[in-house]
């Protein structure tokens, strides 16, 4: 704890008087350094955490957590495996699901799809995504067109000028076979609804219908071609699916959101650890600032020390004094770093538009992100763990210079005054 007197000294040395103008220039720019580095360190490791966590979110709300794949593409015993996999401890919900590599035909135009069928009650909760049409028309009765409907993806119809209502044209190029060979199948769709996932490619190619209008367009009859499986703890997933996975063994095999997404996930995680310790470069440069302005400092009041010594000062007041004017200094910084932090990811929907505005570049490229918005998660544990940074360089840096302080010797310094 500090005495009154320390306090007053230290609160004196926060606010350098007239003349010593490039002293508290020094000691802005320490406090702008440290309030640039840990709000740099903020920003990205938000940034970086709400890209994680967005990406898994929308990969698992439209993939779950696992995915039990047959052997050659076709489950014919799934209600008893799907049983099972209910039956599972940790197993929240499992549903039947065909995805399958198509291809779709409109005004003469030809895009490579992704074809999905689930159950209703998948499609159902795919309703808060839809941005045109209805989702509930998928399942309902054929209109007057007689023919079944289908959801897109948003960048999809964009792509092709696809409106609600329009009709487009599904190939399965592996049609019924003939005496003059494979027949090419092509059936029909009417577009009910118009989703946004969120995530670029997903939105570019996925194509929703209803399950039993996905077994009939591939011929699969009651076959599915996966069950889709959501359980209670994602960190968890091998573990839980574990003894299900041994009573597969030689039928279907259990893809997990790791094994799917693993590189991509591997590389965030890569490039997050090498961030944070790029940007822990920033802190060490804040604090060699601080080094330097107090070291400035107590040059600047060498006599000052040297009177307040014969006077009765300790040697630990001196410490203390510029010990707590230095760490101030870097409070002062890390607490204006986190508003700043805190500003910037509040308005960096507007920034990035405003930098590629001005700059007339695309600053988040959906294609290249994968997601549409630019993200942001903080994670309290880390704001902890940078504030505990910065002010342990803080305090460390100010180590050398209170010890210089406090070893003054006030006979040699007055002795010529």
């Amino acid at each position: 704890m500090l005495s009154p007197f320390e306090w007053m000294i230290a609160k004196r040395y926060l606010w350098p008087g007239k003349g010593e103008a490039f002293i508290a220039l020094v000691a802005g720019i320490s406090v702008g350094v440290v309030m640039l580095s840990v709000a740099m360190l903020v920003i990205v490791m938000s940034v970086m955490n709400g890209f994680r966590g967005e990406l898994l979110d929308k990969i698992v709300n439209l993939n779950g957590h696992a995915v039990v794949q047959a052997y050659g593409g076709r489950l014919d015993n799934w209600q008893s495996i799907l049983a099972n996999v209910e039956r599972t401890p940790g197993v929240v919900e499992a549903s039947p699901m065909i995805e399958q590599p198509l291809l779709i035909n409109y005004n003469g135009r030809v895009e490579a799809i992704f074809l999905r069928g689930q159950s209703d009650k998948d499609l159902k909760a795919l309703g808060d995504k839809v941005l045109l049409g209805d989702i509930r028309s998928l399942y309902a009765p054929a209109g007057e067109s007689g023919l079944g409907r289908v959801a897109i993806g948003s960048q999809l119809a964009q792509n092709l000028g696809i409106r609600v209502g329009d009709v487009i044209t599904i190939i399965n190029p592996a049609g019924r076979p003939t005496p003059f060979g494979t027949s090419i199948r092509q059936v029909g769709y009417e577009v009910g609804a118009i989703f946004e996932v969120g995530i670029y490619t997903f939105d570019e190619k996925f194509v929703m219908l209803p399950l039993k209008d996905a077994q009939t367009l591939l011929l699969m009859g009651d076959s599915v071609a996966q069950i889709e499986i959501t359980v209670d703890d994602p960190d968890k997933v091998g573990e839980i699916l574990e003894p299900v996975a041994k009573q597969l063994s030689g039928m279907a095999v259990i893809a997990d959101w790791k094994s799917m997404n693993s590189a991509l996930f591997e590389a965030l995680q890569v490039e997050r650890v090498a961030m944070f310790f790029a940007l822990s470069f920033m802190v060490l440069v804040a604090a060699f600032n601080i080094l330097s302005s107090l070291v400035m400092l107590v040059r600047a009041k060498t006599r000052d020390i040297a009177i307040m010594r014969t006077m009765g000062a300790t040697r630990r007041s001196m410490l203390k004094i510029f010990v707590t004017t230095g760490t101030t200094v870097g409070a002062i910084g890390t607490a204006a770093g986190l508003l700043l932090g805190a500003i910037v990811l509040f308005f960096r929907e507007p920034i990035v538009d405003f930098i590629a505005f001005t700059t007339g570049q695309e600053i988040w490229d959906p294609q290249v992100r994968f997601l549409s918005t630019l993200p942001s998660r903080t994670d309290p544990w880390e704001i902890l763990g940078i504030v505990t940074l910065a002010l342990t360089m803080s305090f460390l840096a100010t180590l050398y210079p209170a010890l210089k302080a406090a070893n003054t010797d006030p006979v040699q310094v007055l002795r010529y005054e």
